[in-house]
């Protein structure tokens, strides 16, 4: 079900919160900023990414804790709030939590890592394999290689085991021998 009224839905994610963070014992603030819908479904400048609808940014004591392991926990406050506002997987990009810029840190790490794997395609004409990531971080490698004319990218895998493979544009697999 998409989202038909932000603030509400802003509300609701701060309902939310609130429970979480005091039965959970954490010492953390947060922010949650509603943006307009034409800013939220304007793409941004940084190559297709865009600006969610709802922004959820942490900070406090607890900080780390949300960024260890890859973010875990900051990844799973946003599920829930996914959840909670019965969101197809469509709209999972209108909600974003954040703590201490992460996710633009990461977003810019993946966009040297599809860089430096075009590279390396090009370079050798062999497939390129990332590691397992989530849907959102292959959906910004497929963003990032996506206007490469000599390039394209696949998802591969099932579940948390997906990932992405950067291929020469005419890549056919090797038959095996017999």
């Amino acid at each position: 079900m998409p989202i038909q009224d932000n603030v509400a839905a802003a509300n609701k994610i701060n309902d939310l919160l609130k429970i979480i963070l005091s039965n959970g014992g954490f010492r953390l603030k947060y922010r949650i900023t509603v943006n307009q819908p034409a800013l939220a479904t304007s793409a941004s400048e940084e190559g297709g990414w865009k600006t969610p609808d709802i922004l959820v940014d942490m900070a406090g004591p607890d900080s780390g804790i949300l960024l260890e392991r890859g973010a875990e926990l900051l990844n799973s406050f946003e599920h829930l709030a996914l959840k909670a506002l019965r969101l197809e997987a469509d709209d999972h990009d209108k909600i974003s939590f954040d703590c201490r810029n992460s996710k633009a840190v990461r977003r810019e790490e993946l966009k040297l890592a599809a860089n430096v794997a075009a590279e390396k395609v090009r370079k050798t004409s062999v497939p390129y394999e990332f590691a397992p990531m989530n849907a959102r971080e292959r959906r910004m490698l497929h963003l990032a290689l996506g206007n490469t004319a000599d390039l394209r990218t696949e998802s591969q895998g099932e579940g948390g085991r997906r990932y992405v493979v950067v291929y020469p544009k005419n890549y056919t697999a090797p038959q095996p021998r017999r």
